[in-house]
């Protein structure tokens, strides 16, 4: 009988993992905004690693809403030391209308270009990030 991964362990040798506030706040996150190459849709995501992530959509690794609508092209991003912060502003941003993501995407990219599309290179049809990123 294989017990749920929620159930405590008997090893004696097992220490259960335990997020402390400050481990929390220390590790950088990030809410970032994704379109497709026609501007069309708007994806809003959050993550601890923006370029693994970033790596993930477009090269389209997961079953997901970006993948189905091509929302690969990063032309928004905030930076936070706590993801919890990262959340709640991920939470805000999606609460929010169409109108107002491109407004805020267009305060600091007016023409929607591709923030990082220096740092992406293709081989064999397959995006890779180009070496020194």
């Amino acid at each position: 009988v294989v017990a749920p991964f929620w159930a405590p362990r008997n090893d004696v040798n097992h220490k259960p993992f335990a997020m402390t506030v400050n481990n929390c706040q220390m590790k950088t996150s990030y809410i970032y905004l994704l379109t497709n190459k026609n501007n069309t849709v708007i994806y809003t995501g959050v993550t601890s690693n923006l370029v693994k992530r970033l790596y993930q959509h477009k090269n389209k690794v997961y079953e997901s809403f970006s993948k189905r609508y091509n929302c690969h092209k990063l032309v928004y991003y905030e930076q936070f030391t706590d993801i919890r912060q990262a959340i709640t502003r991920e939470k805000q941003i999606k609460a929010g209308s169409r109108k107002k993501k491109v407004q805020l995407i267009e305060k600091e990219n007016p023409e929607l270009k591709e923030i990082i599309e220096n740092m992406w290179k293709i081989r064999n049809g397959r995006i890779f990030l180009k070496d020194g990123y």
